[in-house]
């Protein structure tokens, strides 16, 4: 008989997505079991731009420093160049060296880290926090019903089987999700749209790559099209088409095939070069339909899928986990209701529907061709993603995105950052967030904080105040640059609740009863009554 498990959270799938919302989980104090299929990380490659609101996310969870240590060795590339061969003339696509980093709107700067750096750094921060992970652990079989789930995992070196009894579980297994195909969820969008192999290899370069970028676009009869990208000093990805119709299959890029295509697209015949793997992968489009089924949720990949174009695939798999998280935290741990958890698939499927629009028609013809007329707004893709549910109390929009950035805090919409000074330490609002429920105010909101310390104990529901603006009138947080009540205009005595990821829930323009009013928002926001 199997030996058996119980844990409140299995997350399938050890891809960014699944490691990240492992770590968003055990953040918040939610035993997680994550079990992944593969030995180990792979070393290919993959999902390198990580945007400044994840940035912001991993800084508030002190792995800023570690990550971008991970970038270093692509933090001069930028940049698309197309040509015929590296060797040859190159034709720009795009070559502004664009702001990485927004200091007046986030504390993040978008950094360029490969994913099979970021995953051992996820990895040991969720393991420090209680989290655990099985590598070469595959799910055998799944059964669900009102109470949770019954999974079957099996250790793939010895063969041994476990039961695991989780009371939910989040499938990030990947773009084909047996999970997602299992619970029978419909994806709309055409599926797969390319057969790619990605090659990792060895070669001296220096003399056909004057200059870095984000990758070269190839295209000659030799190779048909191909990508070519940086993964480290004398080591380089290529990423090659085939088709399944026409017989081809990932069998045929043997080490003399992947050394003639690396050739052809570098353009020296004589080219010495080290082949150190080859893997295949697919290139999708879809969406599925539903994000929830009773106990489970679908993220990243197994939830959306589009073309690596903007660095929106991953960015927006993690942003998944870390709205997913703290819902599932509060059910777990008895301070949030059931129905919260709906509000995941209202809000970011919402989203995705709008983004995958953005990157297949919008970004892609960006990367494939020169635009004149770029109307590309990075900003607002990357912060102004706004949710209305009903997980949030008062919102004012029905659309995903405005026609300019807010910068002023709104129910539904991220909380603006503030440079903050903390006993002597200069902080982001932003790394504030990630744990519980924040509650900001003036200085003269002193009942706000007694309030958030009463109803916090009383609904056993994280909260803590902080009241905001000068030292000389004894605020919590020094406003650094003068402009709290610019971008929070809430009157005197009013106050911002801002939710666990980071997103305003509540707005209140008035210090009256705060305890009842904090109390009747929080029940409302987390479907208590």
């Amino acid at each position: 008989m199997a030996d058996e498990e119980r844990v409140p959270v299995l997350v399938v799938g050890g891809g960014l997505v699944g490691l990240a919302t492992t770590l968003f989980l055990a953040e918040q104090g939610v035993r997680t079991l994550l079990v992944d299929r593969h030995p180990g990380a792979s070393i290919q490659g993959r999902a390198r731009g990580i945007n400044q609101r994840t940035m912001e996310i991993y800084r508030a969870l002190g792995l800023e420093t570690a990550i971008r240590e991970a970038g270093k060795p692509f933090e001069d590339d930028w940049g698309v160049a197309r040509c015929e061969t590296l060797a040859g003339e190159w034709h720009w696509l795009f070559d502004d060296d664009a702001p990485r980093i927004w200091p007046a709107l986030s504390p993040g700067e978008f950094c360029q880290a490969d994913q099979n750096a970021v995953e051992p750094i996820l990895i040991s921060a969720a393991r420090e926090k209680g989290a655990e992970h099985r590598f070469n652990t595959e799910l055998v079989s799944i059964v669900t019903d009102d109470n949770g789930a019954t999974a079957v995992i099996r250790d793939r070196a010895t063969g041994a089987e476990e039961t695991v009894l989780a009371d939910y579980v989040v499938a990030a297994d990947g773009h084909r999700s047996p999970i997602r195909e299992q619970l029978g969820i419909h994806r709309t969008g055409p599926g797969v749209v390319q057969h790619s192999v990605s090659i990792v290899f060895r070669a001296d370069l220096s003399e056909f790559v004057p200059r870095p970028a984000l990758f070269w676009i190839i295209v000659n009869e030799k190779v048909g099209g191909g990508l070519v990208t940086t993964a480290e000093p004398n080591r380089w990805g290529m990423s090659v088409g085939y088709d399944p119709a026409a017989g081809q299959s990932p069998a045929d890029f043997t080490v003399e095939r992947c050394v003639a295509d690396v050739r052809n697209a570098i353009g020296r015949d004589d080219l010495e070069v080290e082949i150190e793997d080859v893997a295949a992968w697919e290139q999708a489009i879809g969406l599925a339909d539903q994000y929830r089924s009773g106990r489970v949720f679908l993220a990243g990949d197994a939830a959306h899928v589009w073309p690596p174009a903007g660095a929106m695939g991953a960015n927006t798999g993690v942003q998944d986990g870390y709205n997913l998280a703290w819902k599932i935290a509060g059910v777990v741990k008895g301070w949030a209701g059931e129905g919260l958890l709906d509000t995941y698939h209202t809000e970011r499927h919402t989203l995705a529907v709008e983004l995958s629009d953005l990157v297949v028609n919008r970004q892609m013809q960006r990367n494939s061709a020169e635009i004149e007329d770029d109307t590309t707004d990075d900003q607002l893709w990357t912060l102004g993603q706004r949710y209305w549910s009903s997980a949030v109390l008062g919102a004012k929009h029905d659309s995903v995105f405005g026609d300019t950035l807010s910068k002023t805090a709104e129910p539904g919409l991220r909380a603006p950052h503030l440079w903050v000074e903390r006993d002597g330490e200069q902080i982001s609002t932003h790394d504030l967030f990630g744990r519980g429920f924040v509650l900001f105010t003036g200085t003269d909101g002193t009942g706000w904080s007694e309030a958030a310390a009463a109803v916090s104990e009383r609904l056993s529901c994280p909260v803590k105040a902080f009241r905001i603006g000068s030292a000389e009138a004894g605020a919590d947080l020094v406003d650094v640059d003068k402009v709290w009540e610019q971008h929070y205009p809430l009157g005197a005595g009013g106050a911002a609740l801002i939710r666990p990821d980071g997103y305003v829930a509540w707005l209140s323009q008035t210090g009256d009863q705060p305890a009842a009013a904090l109390s009747g928002a929080l029940e409302r926001v987390l479907q208590t009554r």
